[in-house]
């Protein structure tokens, strides 16, 4: 290996540390917690090792977020792969949208409430991003009933679970009917 490979290894090692520190002192404490000098003292590398990586929080908040889209689609379509019928995968998929939101709530945060400096839903979208949604469409765009879009379908499939986790976890909505609730959108939504 070469020294400049054995560099380049070695700053996307410090990359990712810094990534998975920000993201374990998010869950942690909250983003608010999460400053570039706190950072910088965990993975114990100095502030302009820190920002010759990331320009500041903004852009931490950003790779947080893809990291966590990428995360999002595996586990939608880990848990729909395996999945017959329309109704059960699209079930399985709400379910395990709403459990990432719950158990990930500084990722999903970075991911839809931050600014992380990202651009959605254009040509500059980010991979990851993309892949998120088409993750989502994969599984609902089959259901998206007959003359409807099935990106446009998506969209508000995706909307309504977002809501759904959001309120959910802001305490606005209680969390002990949200089987109820996902099996109401599938059954209202979903032209099965």
């Amino acid at each position: 290996m070469s020294v400049q490979e054995r560099k380049q290894r070695e700053r996307a090692d410090r990359e990712r540390l810094i990534v998975a520190t920000a993201r374990q002192l998010a869950e942690q404490q909250g983003w608010d917690a999460v400053t570039t000098r706190l950072l910088a003292e965990r993975i114990e590398y100095s502030q302009p090792v820190l920002y010759s990586h990331f320009r500041g929080k903004r852009e931490i908040i950003g790779a947080v977020a893809l990291e966590g889209a990428a995360e999002l689609a595996a586990t939608l379509r880990a848990a729909t792969s395996t999945v017959a019928g329309q109704r059960a995968r699209v079930t399985a998929l709400a379910r395990a949208y709403l459990d990432f939101a719950e158990r990930n709530p500084a990722v999903y945060d970075a991911m839809f409430q931050l600014d992380g400096g990202l651009v959605f839903a254009n040509e500059d979208t980010p991979e990851p991003l993309k892949d998120a949604f088409a993750a989502l469409l994969e599984s609902l765009g089959e259901v998206a009933g007959d003359g409807v879009h099935p990106g446009l379908f998506t969209e508000l499939f995706w909307a309504a679970l977002h809501g759904l986790a959001t309120l959910t976890r802001a305490r606005r909505l209680p969390p002990e009917v949200t089987e109820q609730r996902t099996q109401l959108l599938v059954d209202r939504l979903a032209v099965l």
